[in-house]
């Protein structure tokens, strides 16, 4: 009976190896990765999907505001009395509808005022007038010989008068 101990013994280290080996190779390193990689997307699709047409976009254009285009007007003395005034700059504003808004400074006073063409004429003829700040006023005429030059005549109400140059 002493063949069935060591007969034991070698079955139970065998099963202990086979035991040791198992957990050995069961208790590895485990590599985790950190990231994800994207899921693969197939080039193609392997059935077909109905698609249904969109309308192409459609952009909102807004208008821009039209800006009001000014001009310059010189007025150089055209007679002895407008002499002491020397040459007076001034604005005109058109408002692009047949109107406009003047503006000079003559010997410190102040002149607004608007600019109106005249009925009747060929659209390019026009008049002028504004009021001093210290109670003085100054009429004016003009053509013009384009859309953004004329010429005409200032005259204040003491007597000064003026040969005006507008662009």
């Amino acid at each position: 009976m002493k063949l069935l101990p060591s007969r034991l013994s070698f079955s139970v280290v065998r099963l202990s190896l086979a035991g040791a080996f198992a957990a050995a190779a069961l208790s590895g390193c485990y590599i985790v990765p950190l990231q994800t990689p994207p899921p693969q997307v197939p080039s193609q699709q392997l059935f077909p999907v109905a698609t249904m047409p969109m309308a192409a976009p459609q952009t909102m254009v807004t208008p821009l505001p039209m800006v009001a285009p000014t001009f310059t007007a010189r007025l150089y003395p055209a007679n002895a009395e407008a002499v002491m005034y020397g040459t007076i700059t001034g604005t005109v504003t058109n408002d692009m509808n047949g109107r406009g808004y003047f503006n000079a400074t003559i010997a410190g006073e102040q002149f607004q005022g608007e600019s109106t063409r005249q009925a009747g004429s060929s659209q390019r003829s026009g008049i002028a007038n504004a009021s001093g700040t210290r109670g003085g006023m100054l009429s004016c005429r003009y053509t013009m010989n384009s859309a953004t030059l004329g010429s005409g005549t200032c005259v204040l109400n003491n007597g000064p008068a003026f040969t005006m140059h507008i662009g």
